[in-house]
């Protein structure tokens, strides 16, 4: 990128944000932050009312806003294609939000870039996983805490709990949210338990913002992922799945960290790597007469130990 772009890359970046650090600029740009600041000046000496303070960050003037700029082609584009992820990954509410943001920047588009999107608008779909009908998410979480994210409120929320298989009512303090294996998830510091929490959307079945509010002293988002994953150790297995019943693992494969397949002589092999042996013997067994361990023994002595308990069972009056 050219200083020139580069500058304007920089104003567009102030404006984006009510305070952006120089270490956020050099980071974008890959520039040490002596060239920040040799820019910011260039922008300066432009007549661009920016102010600077020392340990806080840029901003610009309030009010001072530059025209809409052009977009190219392939950023118009990039907003098509996050229109999608948007439809299939997101709420209704949060799409027509989304969508209406999408008509301002069409707005500003040249006629050429409109004929090209509307071309390629119809070409590109993102399909949404088909769940059963009691897993359908029946409420539209995802502005709702957003907003309590923004304003720092407690959200009330109506949570069936899946492990002990009763609804409850929570009162939590949101940390943030992501997507993982087809879910949304709301991560939140749980009152009640005083601990953080993860919440499935599609187990909310109600929510509400209350007028209380928290001071945001949590653990971030990222730190939270990062140590909910570092201790898991990933097994390594292997399975013969006899041709004519692979299709009917259907999803089932990718919820049981399902990496990679490959055709022998045996059968079509399929690779995992997994969190839980547990979970995955139980998987195993259900699909155990037309699939054999090839690799793992720390699996095969648990199929052996949970088929020898079930004999027991059996046998017992």
């Amino acid at each position: 990128m050219n200083r020139i772009d580069r500058l304007t890359a920089i104003l567009i970046q102030l404006q984006s944000r009510r305070t952006i650090k120089a270490q956020e600029i050099a980071d974008r740009f890959a520039i040490s932050l002596r060239t920040v600041y040799r820019d910011v000046r260039s922008l300066e000496e432009a007549g661009i009312p920016i102010i600077g303070e020392a340990g806080v960050g840029y901003s610009l003037t309030e009010g001072y806003r530059l025209p809409p700029v052009m977009f190219t082609r392939e950023e118009a584009t990039a907003f098509i294609t996050a229109e999608k992820l948007v439809a299939g990954l997101t709420d209704a509410e949060h799409l027509a939000t989304y969508s209406n943001a999408l008509y301002k920047v069409k707005a500003v588009l040249r006629l050429a870039e409109k004929d090209y999107i509307d071309t390629i608008d119809d070409r590109i779909q993102v399909l949404k996983v088909k769940r059963p009908a009691t897993d359908q998410i029946t409420i539209n979480p995802l502005q709702t805490i957003l907003t309590a994210l923004a304003e720092k409120k407690v959200l009330q929320l109506d949570y069936f709990s899946y492990y002990r298989q009763e609804q409850t009512q929570r009162k939590v303090e949101p940390i943030g949210v992501f997507y993982l294996d087809n879910y949304w998830h709301l991560i939140a510091h749980c009152q009640e338990r005083k601990s953080c929490r993860d919440f499935r959307f599609d187990r909310i079945t109600g929510i509400s913002l209350t007028d209380e509010t928290f001071v945001d002293l949590h653990q971030s988002l990222k730190d939270y992922i990062n140590n909910q994953y570092k201790d898991q150790h990933l097994e390594e297995v292997s399975l013969i799945i006899d041709p004519e019943a692979v299709l009917h693992l259907g999803e089932q494969k990718y919820y049981n960290g399902y990496v990679s397949e490959e055709e022998t002589a045996a059968g079509l092999q399929m690779n995992f790597l997994t969190m839980s042996i547990e979970g995955f013997a139980r998987w195993y067994m259900s699909i155990a007469d037309y699939a054999q361990i090839v690799q793992s023994d720390k699996l095969r002595e648990r199929v052996n130990s949970l088929y020898k308990a079930i004999g027991e069972r059996l046998q017992s009056k």
